[in-house]
């Protein structure tokens, strides 16, 4: 899986959000944008993720930034988890896992001793010419955020 680097063009998507509306990342250009992955829906970390985003949403909008979430889950998880923790920001639907693979986080992981292939927890800082300012694989649902912030500048 290859692995995005700074200074690399974002890749493309369009996918449906939470809502069931369709978005596209060239029809935010001219924004930042924070496009976050994570494993599960309303799991520990990635409901510390999620929330530490929520809190700092205010921040984030100041920079000129917008953040989206990018899980294996379906619209209706997506707003279960949203409506549950009063997110401010889209939840997009990648149940094909499209989006994590073209982000190089979609591949072999491991719990337990079992092997499994899943989303590896990341991010990517994405400038308003679409090119990546951050990238963060294998982030801590902490470290995500500050990281995130901190490429924001």
């Amino acid at each position: 899986m290859e692995k995005l680097a700074v200074g690399d063009q974002a890749p493309e998507f369009d996918t449906i959000t939470d809502q069931g509306t369709q978005l596209s990342l060239r029809e935010l250009r001219g924004k930042r944008v924070v496009l976050y992955f994570y494993p599960k829906d309303d799991t520990p970390g990635c409901t510390t993720q999620a929330c530490g985003f929520r809190d700092n949403y205010p921040e984030i909008e100041d920079k000129n930034a917008i953040v989206l979430g990018v899980s294996p889950d379906d619209a209706a998880s997506h707003q279960k988890f949203k409506t549950k923790f009063s997110l401010p920001f889209p939840l997009l639907v990648d149940t094909d896992h499209a989006i994590a693979e073209a982000y190089g986080v979609w591949g072999e992981k491991s719990m337990y001793g079992k092997t499994y292939m899943g989303v590896t927890r990341s991010h990517f800082v994405i400038d308003e010419t679409g090119k990546i300012i951050d990238a963060q694989y294998k982030v801590s649902p902490q470290d995500s955020i500050s990281k995130a912030i901190e490429a924001l500048g």
